[in-house]
């Protein structure tokens, strides 16, 4: 018993940033790519306070056929890899990924910047959160206290709440890991700079970044599946 207290305080913390482009890669549509969300929709008409005001129905929809296509998609390699480095790293993941596939491939420590796709909310009393196992959510969907389910989604112009967590975790990182992502999005690009100086980064991503810091950083130009598997051995080696 004692031989396994000290050897789990030895472990060493892997802190993950997962985007977009670990997701994409299980067909998940984004935002920011050519083709992606944004070129097909007002975000704003879709994703915003006023637009769940003005026009419930069309966000009720627009999220409807994001759940329908979550349900369809399954983790791929670099979600169990991550999953994986769970045997050689206390691991800490923090997405800006609404959907569940870090989960599905057995992550353990996940915490969602930007909600969760797959749960939903009562419109009057923000603690009242619902798993959902299908993938329609109604006009007149509503929870205990009678008011109506709203996606569990960070809109624009609504606070991160969970930054602050997320700032404290990536403090204490004795690896810090980027995936999927270019550090264009904020305030989750900006988790980076609590990262300690002396703390080894891996970026992995095939775009430009937006980054441009001399923290001790190396990045693989690649997408997350392949970037994964170039670095997993280096990783365990370092654990």
């Amino acid at each position: 018993m004692c031989a396994q207290i000290i050897t789990s305080a030895m472990t060493k913390k892997l802190v993950v940033l997962s985007g977009s482009g670990i997701s994409a890669e299980s067909g998940i549509q984004t935002f920011r790519d050519m083709g992606g969300l944004w070129e097909q929709y007002d975000i704003t008409e879709v994703a915003s306070p006023q637009a769940w005001e003005g026009n419930r129905q069309l966000v009720l929809d627009f999220y409807n056929q994001r759940r329908r296509q979550l349900f369809q998609c399954i983790p791929n390699s670099a979600h169990y890899a991550l999953a994986e480095l769970e045997n050689h790293f206390k691991i800490n993941i923090i997405t800006q990924n609404v959907d569940d596939l870090h989960e599905r491939a057995g992550s353990t420590n996940v915490l969602h910047l930007h909600g969760e796709l797959k749960k939903v909310r009562s419109t009057i009393d923000p603690s009242l959160v619902y798993e959902l196992d299908h993938w329609e959510l109604k006009e007149g969907d509503i929870c205990e206290k009678g008011s109506q389910l709203r996606p569990h989604i960070v809109w624009f112009g609504e606070p991160v709440e969970a930054i602050k967590e997320a700032a404290e975790i990536a403090s204490t990182a004795d690896i810090f890991l980027v995936i999927g992502t270019s550090l264009s999005v904020y305030p989750a690009a900006g988790l980076i700079d609590f990262v300690p100086p002396e703390v080894p980064v891996f970026i992995i991503d095939p775009g430009s970044l937006a980054y441009t810091s001399s923290t001790n950083i190396e990045v693989i130009k690649e997408k997350a599946t392949k970037g994964m598997e170039i670095l997993k051995d280096r990783l365990k080696s370092l654990a």
